[in-house]
């Protein structure tokens, strides 16, 4: 979230903001609320030190045993509390109604982030390798997975309804290759991995941005106070949830989780093959650093070239966008799309995610450090999508299919893949 104060003194900021991440929020509405309840915990607070007064006197006077005096005054005070007890709940009121407001307030968007309304905006900054080439009609990950009894979609909505599948045999084996060579890539440039909760309370959806905008994407548990995470971004970042921590050093966090959204509002987009399921499995980078523009923006740097350097170790095409105003999160104060080629959809199709939010998720979670000054100060906070799979089985599949219907293995995956160099169709009897 952002400071308060800030949002009064920057109020056009804010509404244009609002306007450009397509927010449904009335700022004006928002400061009315503001200054409603700042007024009624004046009024709350002047009564409180009047009853106190009161309250005291009371004692004063019982103790020089002036009794009369004293029930003059407790029927003052019962008017006080009276008065107070109305005055407490409109503030509560009050309260509520701007929380409602204030937890809607988007971030602010860093100065060269596209504006525009849909991922239809978002601005491309390079291409990195080469598009194939077939001299052959090329089959999209759906028949090659079926041909070579990879991918089992019938049997998976089958068994969970629509976007679910089942991965067999060598498929499954592709999928945990792709996630433990982004870990060990990790691993390498020092981010520490945890094994994180999938079910998590309300409030850590709350303090890390996901609620109440994104509510209608997760799974909710009945019974219990706990949803099914979208991302292990969630339990990272509240690993330091309400800590003040050492930030001389970013913190560099690495997550391998199962992943769970129900894909409202994507109805019938997408239907056909892996690219937009309900759980698939994703290794996320966070990092928490201090609270330097210049810092944090390196750090983006370095958490998307992460997710480059997989890219190209699995020799893949792919391009690298500026995501639009329209097309953030409302978290969000810059980001980079990773969008890699994908022979059946004539397109490239988003496939990493990184991003910047300044100290808007460290506020709501209450991460803090201390500055050189030893001022309390909240942290800037970036994630990344190291790896998501199986949605990089769709560009895998398809851009290393051959004529004759086998799949050439990229070198970097082959020592998770018993040394395969490719797969091959059986042998027909």
């Amino acid at each position: 979230m952002l400071d308060m104060k800030w949002v009064r003194e920057h109020a056009e900021e804010v509404k244009e903001t609002v306007r450009n991440k397509g927010i449904h929020l009335s700022v004006d509405e928002l400061l009315a609320r503001d200054e409603e309840r700042r007024r009624l915990k004046r009024d709350t607070d002047v009564l409180r030190e009047r009853r106190n007064r009161l309250s005291n006197e009371i004692g004063r006077l019982m103790q020089d045993k002036r009794r009369e005096e004293a029930e003059a005054i407790r029927s003052e005070t019962k008017t006080v509390n009276a008065k107070l007890a109305e005055l407490e709940t409109e503030l509560r009121v009050a309260e509520e109604q701007f929380r409602v407001l204030y937890e809607l307030v988007p971030n602010v968007v860093s100065p060269d982030s596209p504006i525009g309304r849909s991922d239809e905006d978002n601005v491309e900054l390079k291409r990195v390798g080469e598009l194939p080439v077939f001299p052959f009609e090329p089959r999209d990950h759906i028949e090659l997975g079926e041909l070579h009894g990879l991918i089992d979609v019938p049997r998976g909505v089958k068994t969970g309804g629509s976007r679910h599948y089942y991965l067999m045999g060598a498929g499954a084996q592709l999928h945990r290759a792709v996630q433990q060579l982004a870990l060990d890539l990790l691993l390498e440039r020092n981010f520490t991995l945890l094994e994180v909760p999938l079910m998590v309370k309300e409030e850590a959806m709350n303090h890390t941005g996901y609620f109440p905008l994104g509510r209608d994407q997760a799974y909710r548990l009945d019974g219990v106070d706990g949803y099914l995470v979208g991302t292990s971004e969630v339990p990272l970042m509240m690993y330091y949830a309400g800590e003040i921590v050492e930030t001389e050093t970013p913190i560099r966090l690495a997550a391998a989780s199962m992943c769970f959204r129900s894909e409202v509002g994507s109805a019938g987009r997408d239907v056909r093959g892996l690219y937009r399921v309900h759980q698939f499995a994703k290794v996320e980078q966070v990092v928490i650093c201090k609270a330097d523009p210049a810092v944090s923006e390196a750090v983006l740097q370095e958490i998307t070239a992460n997710a480059e350097l997989l890219l190209q170790k699995l020799e893949l095409p792919y391009r690298q966008m500026a995501v639009c105003t329209g097309d953030m999160s409302q978290k969000t104060y810059k980001q980079y799309d990773l969008e890699t080629w994908m022979p059946s959809r004539s397109a490239y199709g988003e496939t990493h995610s990184s991003s910047n939010l300044h100290d808007f998720q460290a506020r709501r979670a209450n991460i803090r450090y201390r500055d050189e000054e030893g001022v309390l100060r909240y942290c800037h906070t970036l994630n990344n999508t190291a790896v998501a799979s199986p949605r990089i089985l769709i560009p895998l599949l398809e851009n290393h299919q051959r004529e004759d219907g086998s799949i050439y293995i990229p070198e970097a995956l082959r020592p998770y893949m018993n040394g395969l160099t490719e797969l091959c169709l059986p042998c027909e009897p």
